[in-house]
């Protein structure tokens, strides 16, 4: 079998091979050594992190673990542990493995692929989830043709203060979704709150006092029903294979605004009857679950890091509900004749030690769940085990072979990546 060669960063940043030390990755804080046939070609789009005051781990020719702490190329001591962080579609199965120093700093909101080096080309520890090209990066036009677009369609909606914040997303954030929908294609957001029910340890856009900075402003007021609809009506007319979501990284939780997507979920639905609307949600609140439902939602994905309850618990940090009320509310979507996905939020080492893939089990077996969304959760994966109480694994499936076995054991259940645009 062949092993990638270990990848670090130099004091200047440089990015190296090690001649004499292959390839590791971590399991929920467990080293393991890495093979080629683990690996895929490092997804164009995927960024390269160096990951401060954590010195890489690579195995020796004995097949030992070495913690690296001297450049070979200079005998120089200030050396890194790199990561990738991948692009959308794809699933880490092994996280960078390195060993902290003393007083390092807390890693920022992102997730961490191990990569390594074999046949003059990076590799990484990950699969692909999701065929659709939605957030390919070659699906993509140049950036002077992506402003021209939203500037376009911000002056034609310049009153709509929705379209605006999406545009500001769009071009000063770089969303893919918030892109697609200037780009007039697949599926376009619809944040809607300020507000949230929760804490989210890893929350993106608000960390109050939390360990880590946000990545992007939160929506700092809430629309109306007509803006809602303006840009739900302007997406259906006239994009391409469309959908449209509440619930974005950019904003609290929809469910908070249940009046405002009920009573927007109804106009859209009067005008576009076949069209899918969909709800990405923490699931907290199944009774408005149930009004969106009956107003015309096709769809919910509720977040979920794991469903075993004091983890998500310990995650979430739910205000008022928890992982109970995020199960019925798959349960009353597939009730009404809905399609559910979970939104799984995946840490190898964690997501798929035998008690968890127990329970994911469970939930397809009890709910009829339509599809798991693969998403890799973006957190510093020390602070994470820390918080859920967790040691590295005594036992782990892989997430490669989790998935796999998901597929034989239950047929009917999609795996992917992006929300489902429904058959009319």
């Amino acid at each position: 079998m062949s092993t990638p060669q270990l990848l670090y960063a130099d004091g200047q940043g440089n990015i190296l091979d090690h001649p004499g030390l292959g390839m590791a990755g971590s399991a929920g804080g467990r080293w393991e050594p890495v093979e080629e046939s683990q690996c895929i070609p490092l997804p164009p789009g995927s960024e390269l992190f160096l990951l401060p005051g954590r010195l890489p781990v690579g195995v020796d020719d004995s097949g030992q673990f070495e913690v690296m702490e001297i450049d070979p190329a200079n005998g120089a001591s200030n050396v890194s542990a790199v990561a990738a962080f991948l692009a959308p579609a794809h699933t880490a199965t092994l996280w960078s493995a390195f060993q902290t120093r003393p007083n390092a700093p807390v890693l920022p909101l992102f997730a961490y692929a191990a990569v390594g080096l074999a046949k003059e080309r990076m590799v990484v520890t990950a699969i692909r989830v999701d065929p659709l090209p939605r957030q390919d990066p070659d699906k993509f036009p140049p950036a002077q043709r992506l402003q021209e677009s939203g500037r376009r369609l911000l002056r034609k909606f310049r009153h709509n203060r929705l379209m605006q914040h999406l545009g500001h997303c769009a071009m000063g954030y770089g969303c893919p979704a918030a892109r697609n929908l200037m780009l007039g294609r697949w599926e376009a957001p619809l944040p809607t709150a300020g507000a949230c029910n929760a804490s989210c340890l890893g929350c993106i856009s608000s960390q109050p006092e939390g360990p880590f900075p946000v990545t992007q402003e939160r929506i700092a007021f809430t629309p109306s029903a007509d803006e809602v609809v303006e840009v739900a009506m302007h997406h259906f007319t006239n994009a391409l294979d469309p959908l449209v979501s509440f619930g974005q990284g950019c904003e609290g939780e929809p469910l908070t605004q249940g009046d405002l997507l009920e009573e927007s979920i109804r106009r859209i639905r009067a005008r576009v009857p076949q069209g899918t609307i969909n709800l990405n949600s923490n699931g907290s609140l199944p009774g408005v679950v149930a009004k969106l439902m009956d107003a015309g939602l096709s769809s919910i994905r509720v977040s979920v890091n794991s469903l075993i309850p004091e983890r998500h618990q310990a995650y979430y940090q739910p205000r008022g509900w928890s992982l109970a009320d995020a199960v019925e509310s798959i349960r009353v979507v597939k009730a009404a004749g809905g399609h559910a996905s979970l939104n799984l939020l995946t840490m190898p080492g964690v997501t798929d030690r035998p008690e968890e893939a127990e329970a994911i089990s469970t939930l397809v077996q009890h709910t009829g769940l339509d599809l798991i969304q693969w998403r890799n959760l973006n957190i510093d994966p020390e602070i994470y085990l820390r918080v859920l109480g967790l040691t590295p694994p005594q036992e782990r499936i892989g997430v490669a072979e989790l998935i796999d076995g998901l597929r034989r054991r239950f047929p009917k259940l999609k795996h992917g990546y992006y929300n489902p645009k429904l058959p009319a």
